[in-house]
């Protein structure tokens, strides 16, 4: 049975009938519409924390999808899965994948700047201060990236950006 058809509560009911009925309208082809559906259910599914089950159809919808943009969003969120479990190396190679389709996705810059920051800290707790700077000075990186596309948000990464000496400019937004 279609994720989408278990839903029970009225705001997935509603979010379902409404993209079904968008999906219908959209001149697509057939197998852009399946991603899509897989896609829906892969989000679905995640938002419920059932992780292993919204991974099954993030790869189903990656297997139908063509388009590079909306590739990107799917490897984003399997990014997102693996971050939230923990397998930092495996989150960064999906990120850095959906970056690979699409440069502008500030989300995935920041959650890779937020990986390397959180590994220069390790790092750093263990002794090995020389990895841990290099480490941050690759957080600021992506950070950069990150403003640099949507210079409204990430406030604390700028913050830590100025306060630390690594922004290149003074001002981001």
């Amino acid at each position: 049975m279609p994720r989408t058809q278990k839903n029970d509560n009225f705001v997935d009911k509603s979010f379902t009938v409404m993209a079904d009925i968008i999906l219908k309208m959209l001149p697509t082809n057939k197998k852009a519409k399946e991603a899509f559906v897989y896609y829906r259910d892969g989000m679905s599914a995640q938002a419920e924390g059932e992780y292993a089950e919204a991974l099954e159809y993030y790869e189903e919808a990656l297997t139908l999808e063509e388009d590079t943009n909306d590739k990107s969003y799917i490897l984003y969120n399997m990014g997102l899965i693996y971050a939230s479990n923990g397998d930092h190396d495996k989150a960064l190679e999906f990120y850095h994948q959906a970056i690979e389709l699409n440069p502008r996705l500030p989300q995935a810059l920041n959650n890779i700047a937020v990986i390397y920051h959180f590994q220069g800290e390790k790092a750093k707790e263990e002794g090995d201060n020389d990895a841990g700077e290099a480490l941050f000075d690759q957080a600021a990186d992506y950070w950069i990236r990150a403003i640099r596309l949507a210079p409204n948000n990430y406030i604390e990464a700028q913050n830590w950006l100025k306060t630390t000496g690594r922004s290149q400019i003074d001002v981001f937004f």
